[in-house]
């Protein structure tokens, strides 16, 4: 192995650790139902396994007990800083940005933050393709992972960078398929389906939804960059006084809301973007649409023929509606601080915070 290859092995092992270290402190915090499901994708992955390969139960057994040993082991452990492969010294863990400049030119992206208070995540990737946009923010596309944890979301924004990582955005999609599947049921998901053919041939289907769906999750992370220009560092600060985990998923659907209300879907409507449509209300659910439950009456008005124009409606109610909520919330810390908490989890879990039909 080059010298080169020997550093990038051993930052993707550091890398790793560190996944395994955040996975220790919080892979409970998920549902049974929800961790088996994300154990059996993160087996895949990890053992070089084809999407929807068959799985042997006593070997996936045996890999869990492995793996909840190893963080057991893990789980007191300090997060370990990274070597940098191209430069003497180690890297901080959190500071993706001092990494940056020495992967690209090895065609690779890193990828760490916070998918909430106290819950980190870290992942290392082929670098497929960086584009710089007009607004100042880049796009770094990410292509086979080397390293990750259990928690992979597909797109993330960190600072002026979105990474697009379409290996768990393949994963995501056939998690979905793979469930649709048992029941067909109609809706939004089976509009996706029947727009890429994914139950005629899912493999040949799947490059095009990746092309297609990851710009518009890249137009969800722009949103959420035009969002922060006025939320943050405020919205920060905010977070970290939150009582619960139930507060942050109120508190995380606010900016997705906004994200989506100011950049994603009106982007959509006016592209005529029908695949990314359905692709965006399959994805529509839990906290966000118990936040704006009128959303789904417009998706039906839009598939009837209406051209958008419920949607456009709900669209501007929902970015006033909301700037207003997420502005109530700031005013709320500002002038209660760290002790602000139960009460923004009042106004949030309120009826007030609701965009209902008028």
């Amino acid at each position: 192995m080059s010298r080169s290859g020997d550093a990038v092995a051993a930052l993707t092992c550091a890398v790793q650790t560190n996944c395994h270290i955040a996975d220790a402190r919080h892979a409970a915090d998920l549902t049974l139902c929800t961790y088996l499901l994300q154990m059996r994708e993160f087996y895949r992955w990890e053992q070089g396994l084809p999407l929807g390969a068959p799985l042997e139960r006593d070997a996936v057994g045996a890999w869990i007990a492995e793996r909840e040993r190893t963080w057991a082991d893990l789980a007191d452990h300090e997060f370990v800083a990274l070597p940098g492969p191209a430069a003497p010294g180690a890297c901080n863990p959190f500071d993706p940005d001092a990494l940056r400049p020495q992967l690209e030119p090895l065609g690779l992206a890193y990828g760490a933050g916070l998918a909430g208070p106290d819950r980190p995540g870290f992942f290392l990737a082929e670098l497929l393709e960086t584009r710089r946009l007009a607004d100042g923010v880049t796009v770094q596309v990410c292509g086979r992972e080397r390293a990750r944890g259990l928690f992979a979301p597909p797109a993330a924004l960190l600072g002026d960078v979105v990474l697009l990582r379409r290996e768990s955005l393949a994963r995501w999609v056939w998690e979905k398929f793979e469930s649709f599947s048992l029941k067909r049921a109609d809706g939004a998901f089976k509009a996706v389906v029947d727009s890429y053919g994914l139950d005629r041939d899912f493999h040949r289907a799947l490059p095009k939804l990746l092309d297609e769906q990851g710009e518009m999750l890249v137009l969800h992370e722009l949103g959420e960059h035009r969002a922060g220009r006025w939320l943050e560092p405020a919205w920060a600060e905010l977070r970290s006084a939150l009582p619960n985990h139930r507060t942050e998923l109120h508190v995380r659907a606010v900016r997705d809301l906004l994200a989506d209300f100011e950049v994603t879907l009106p982007s959509l409507l006016d592209q005529d973007a029908r695949a990314s449509i359905h692709f965006w209300f399959a994805t529509f659910d839990g906290v966000r649409e118990a936040l704006c439950p009128v959303l789904p009456a417009a998706y039906d008005a839009w598939r009837e023929g209406d051209g958008g124009r419920l949607m456009r409606a709900m669209i501007a109610r929902g970015r006033e509606h909301f700037t207003r909520l997420a502005e109530q919330l700031l005013e709320l810390h500002a002038n209660v601080g760290p002790e602000a908490g139960t009460a923004i989890e009042r106004v949030l879990t309120s009826p007030r915070a609701v965009l209902e039909q008028r």
